[in-house]
């Protein structure tokens, strides 16, 4: 365990190349600061679209490119960063990120069009990926992980408002900054990587040029359902064929035969899908069913995202007493419960506790199914499980938002 630098659960025997941090474990804290401020500025634009769109000169519908393309960047990025953790090691790829992240802050911050603001947006959504794929490999624990989910829950309830502030105060271009908060954490995080020699394989650009195909196709399923639904379809096909061909590629077929992982990621994005669509859907929902001001709506869902947020950590930290099955089965009830509140439900209290109990069911499942995902993959393949996984779980904030406006949004 000296060379790739994946940290692997307690009951997991890792083979050579998935070593630890060369100074011990990566305190959890430094892990959390490295990603979840992702999540914060994934979700600052969504207050300041019109401000946005003013500014470049665009129609608001046009500005909402700016959260789609970065929904998108985060999705197929974090495959194509588990590529590169296995080939090289988390050294490089905490390089690279960093440097993502300072080149798509910069153009950001700097693009007088619009067709260049999507692009530095892309740039920080793929970087913010990577920081995030560091992030997971390290963990290498439910409890450790449970504190990075929690963190993207409650940054990312936190992400409008602070947005909105930062725009009032200063501009809307500041806004779009969070992210980088991360690099603030990346010499502490540095310090415990170690440099990993090649590894034994070439990288298989056409297993992850497929991935990356469907992951665009699927994300396009609610806007254009048959057209997507094909893409999909044509991709899936020879990507299955490409993973027998070459079952060590860049995804492994080990992890097409596992039920963990099958059943784990297939959990996630929909437990993803229904948080965001929620996420998206209350606020309307309320304003519908209640006299509630807006002041008082945005109030009450932030409230109602950061206990839920703060409260799957805890999930996270007994799931190891609890057992699997048990947790599962409360993930399962309520994340049925969540949408079925939402659909009937009149009463403003009960609808923000709809709120609550998606996003507990959505950060605590990524925080205990990434590492059942990963349980049944060699310890080299170890990051391809968790950026597949991870993939899984970003696809649902991309269609939830979408399905939010086909249903509720009209």
């Amino acid at each position: 365990m000296s060379d790739q630098l994946v940290a692997a659960p307690a009951s997991v025997s890792a083979p050579p190349r998935t070593g630890k941090a060369a100074a011990g474990q990566v305190p959890v804290l430094w892990l959390a600061l490295l990603s979840t401020p992702l999540a914060m500025g994934a979700n600052a634009p969504v207050l300041i679209l019109p401000d946005m769109a003013r500014s470049l000169g665009v129609p608001t519908s046009t500005a909402t490119w700016l959260v789609t393309v970065f929904a998108w960047a985060m999705t197929v990025g974090s495959p194509l960063w588990a590529g590169l953790i296995r080939q090289r090691g988390l050294r490089p790829a905490l390089l690279a990120a960093v440097a993502a992240v300072v080149t798509g802050t910069a153009v950001v911050t700097t693009a007088p069009w619009l067709p260049l603001a999507l692009a530095g947006r892309a740039v920080q959504a793929v970087g913010g990926a990577g920081l995030v794929a560091v992030a997971m490999n390290l963990a290498g624990s439910t409890r450790r992980m449970g504190v990075i989910t929690a963190g993207f829950g409650i940054l990312g309830a936190s992400g409008p408002l602070l947005g909105s502030l930062l725009a009032g105060a200063a501009s809307w271009r500041l806004s779009l900054t969070l992210s980088a908060v991360s690099l603030v954490a990346a010499p502490a995080v540095w310090r415990h990587t170690r440099r990993t020699p090649p590894a034994g394989t070439t990288f298989d650009a056409t297993g992850a040029g497929l991935v990356v195909a469907l992951a665009s196709a699927l994300v396009l399923i609610p806007t254009a359902p048959v057209a997507a639904a094909l893409a999909a379809l044509a991709v899936a096909v020879p990507l299955v064929l490409h993973t027998r061909r070459r079952p060590d590629g860049f995804v492994p077929a080990v992890l097409l035969r596992s039920p963990a992982f099958i059943g784990s990621a297939l959990l996630a994005c929909a437990f993803s899908t229904s948080y965001f669509s929620l996420l998206f859907s209350l606020p309307r929902l309320i304003a519908q069913r209640t006299p509630w001001s807006t002041g008082a709506i945005g109030t009450g869902q932030l409230v109602a995202l950061l206990i839920g947020s703060a409260l799957s950590w805890l999930l996270a930290a007994a799931a190891g007493r609890l057992g699997h099955r048990a947790v599962l089965t409360v993930l399962l009830t309520l994340g049925v419960l969540a949408p079925l509140t939402a659909a009937f439900v009149s009463w403003g209290p009960l609808l923000l506790l709809a709120a609550t109990v998606a996003v507990f069911v959505s950060t605590g499942s990524n925080a205990v199914l990434s590492v059942r995902a990963a349980k049944d993959a060699p310890g080299h393949q170890r990051p391809s499980a968790i950026g597949l996984f991870v993939l899984c779980y970003q696809l649902g904030g991309a269609l939830g938002p979408a399905l939010a406006a086909t249903l509720v949004l009209k």
